[in-house]
């Protein structure tokens, strides 16, 4: 199969797949018992006259066909809905814990990438060496702790005891221009540490086993017999080829950076889409909740096709399979 038709097919996979996600995030705020707006109503107290003309106005007395069909056409159209709490539009609350999201899990993402990558290199090329043990030891136990239970830990020692930051939020509100950068990268220091160290321990371990896996291959012979300096056979041939794992890891990884980190945010009161989500969770927003899971779904369909046309490019042996 040639380059465009490979490029088709994975388009239309994943065209397929983002239907399929409309599809189950209309369905599955529906197929519950009761509706947002009854549940609206016990919390709200709301009269029967307020519940039915609650029930209007979102669309929930028509028939489920039509109101699938507009749903659809809504969200193709960029309207996600109204907040049942705040009234606010979705797409504007979103708007608006976006930056803070991309901030914090994309700069945590790239972090761990490129110092798991690096530690991974070198634990394998010298594997069993005292810096392989413990790097391998140190990744699979960050590997296995609970986010929250790091986040919590780090904010006890370096913002209680030690009181070097903040305890949490996105900027104390008070400073402008250059001060409310150095603010917010005060506020950013302990959540960022948290995802760093959180994810970092997947991309050593991944990079780690790719490379050990090369570094056996009949080409590396070759290189060296031929003369190649055992630095350029590691970088030019062995890391090369064992960096595609770790590349379709990063793009997922990325991919999944528009869905927050929704304990982080929570234990650092970072005002992102994790943060949003889970308060949407505690107060019965559905829609608030419909808008995060379809950003954030789409984000991960875009970011694994990006991952497997790269992936085909890099690697012909992928169109031919």
């Amino acid at each position: 199969m040639g380059q465009r038709g490979y490029m088709a097919r994975k388009i239309f996979h994943a065209a397929i797949t983002v239907l399929f996600v409309l599809t189950f995030n209309f369905f599955l705020f529906r197929v519950m018992p009761g509706d947002p707006v009854s549940l609206l109503a016990r919390s709200e107290r709301l009269t029967p006259a307020d519940v039915a003309e609650q029930r209007k106005l979102y669309g929930l007395d028509e028939p489920l066909p039509q109101q699938y069909l507009t749903y659809l056409r809504a969200t193709l159209t960029g309207q996600l809905g109204v907040s049942l709490r705040s009234g606010e539009p979705v797409s504007s609350m979103i708007g608006r814990a976006l930056p803070p999201t991309v901030l914090l899990v994309g700069l945590g993402t790239l972090f761990a990438a490129v110092f798991g990558v690096l530690i991974g290199i070198r634990g394998a090329w010298h594997r069993g060496s005292r810096f392989d043990n413990s790097t391998l030891l140190g990744s699979l136990l960050l590997y296995s702790v609970p986010e929250g239970w790091l986040g919590m830990l780090l904010l006890i020692v370096f913002a209680g005891w030690l009181g070097w930051f903040p305890a949490g939020g996105y900027t104390s509100g008070t400073t402008t221009g250059f001060a409310r950068v150095i603010d917010i990268a005060n506020h950013l220091v302990l959540p960022l540490l948290t995802l760093t160290l959180g994810y970092i321990g997947e991309y050593v371990i991944i990079m780690r086993s790719s490379l050990l896996e090369v570094m056996h291959e009949e080409f590396l012979q070759t290189a060296r017999a031929k003369g190649v300096p055992e630095r350029l056979v590691r970088r030019d041939h062995a890391v090369r080829n064992a960096l595609l794992p770790t590349f379709s890891l990063l793009c997922l990884s990325f991919g999944y950076v528009l869905g927050g980190a929704i304990v982080i945010e929570a234990v650092f009161s970072w005002p992102g889409l994790g943060r949003l989500t889970y308060d949407a969770i505690n107060q019965l927003d559905y829609p608030v909740l419909e808008g995060v899971f379809l950003i954030a779904s789409i984000a991960v369909i875009m970011a694994n096709l990006v991952a497997d046309l790269s992936y085909g490019y890099l690697d012909p042996r992928i169109r031919a399979a």
